[in-house]
């Protein structure tokens, strides 16, 4: 069968494809619809169109090569049959410790001490010692405890020894170590706060301009999770305004970031490309895991991070429809 690549994957994946005997495939000359249109699966590293299912009537499988699944239309495979499935906790360890670089970029700024040691001095440079501190005894809010905030309060908590608050919808659940707080209390209270939530419509400008208010004047925002979880215009009034201590970004409301908008001009910012789960480590767990989980949907197998499992029916039906057989059977 023929597996379309929205975009490279690490080559120990493709082999996995290969292995398997499926084709593989990048978008050519004919763009990404042309490829669609002849593609069983189909990897996913960007945006898929909202009528995935008219465009690639032989689809039976999209797999998020990484953890957020909005870039996949979730509800029109469903209602057409193609199994949608992602790879979590791959990138955690990777998107944890892009959260710990970012915090003691900001602590200590290493990196502006480089630039003003090399273009004005040595005197200048160590001047910015003077507003250097510790993260040991700051206290680090997470929205959204899964395997990244989790990963990210152990560091914290562990290595650096701060007060991790963290908000989950289960209180209960909690990791060891973390306390949970409501979200007024976390945006109150929190030096950092880290978003590593997903995008759904519940967490859709969560970070609204009233919470954004209850955070401390020195606090810094984290975005890990995706750019519209936070009310951007919001955002940017509170960052000229100096009511927050600033925002360290890997994620925005569109992608890539326009050269001309006003987060580029703020000198509270650290603008990153949504690379915080791009080491080569975490891709290369992504590509085998996203292309493990093609193999065994094209063999007719359940996914092992089945995003819609009722969808199984409709994909029985669909891969009849197109000639396939059945593959294994279905015990449960």
């Amino acid at each position: 069968m023929l597996v379309a690549l929205t975009d490279p994957i690490d080559p120990a994946g493709e082999a996995i494809l290969r292995a398997a005997g499926h084709e593989v495939e990048l978008p050519g000359a004919g763009g990404l619809d042309a490829l669609l249109a002849r593609a069983d699966a189909v990897v996913v590293r960007r945006k898929l169109p909202d009528d995935l299912s008219a465009r690639a009537p032989r689809l039976l499988a999209a797999v998020r090569q990484g953890v957020g699944v909005d870039m996949i239309p979730v509800e029109d495979c469903t209602a057409h049959g193609v199994l949608v499935a992602n790879v979590p906790g791959a990138n955690a360890d990777s998107v944890a410790e892009f959260a710990i670089a970012q915090m003691l970029a900001i602590a200590r700024h290493a990196e502006a001490m480089h630039a003003e040691l090399l273009a004005l001095g040595w005197d200048k440079a160590r001047s910015r010692s003077a507003r250097a501190f510790e993260l040991r005894g700051r206290t680090l809010g997470i929205i959204g405890m899964g395997a990244i905030g989790t990963r990210l309060a152990e560091i914290a908590g562990a290595g650096f020894r701060m007060r991790v608050l963290g908000h989950r919808r289960s209180a209960a659940s909690m990791p060891s170590g973390v306390g949970h707080a409501d979200l007024d209390t976390l945006f109150a209270e929190c030096d950092f706060i880290a978003l590593a939530c997903p995008l759904t419509p519940e967490t859709k400008g969560l970070v609204s301009a009233a919470r954004i208010a209850r955070m401390k004047p020195d606090a810094w925002l984290l975005n890990l999770a995706r750019g519209p979880v936070i009310e951007e215009a919001a955002l940017l009034a509170a960052l000229r305004e100096g009511r927050i201590g600033g925002a360290a970004l890997d994620v925005y409301d569109v992608q890539p970031l326009a050269p001309d908008h006003p987060l580029r001009s703020l000198p509270n910012v650290i603008l990153t490309p949504h690379a915080a789960g791009l080491s080569t480590e975490a891709v290369e767990r992504m590509s085998t895991g996203a292309a493990e989980e093609v193999v065994r949907i094209l063999a007719g197998q359940r996914p092992r991070s089945f995003i819609n499992p009722e969808a199984w029916a409709a994909s029985r039906a669909r891969r009849g429809a197109l000639g396939h057989s059945a593959g294994e059977a279905d015990a449960a």
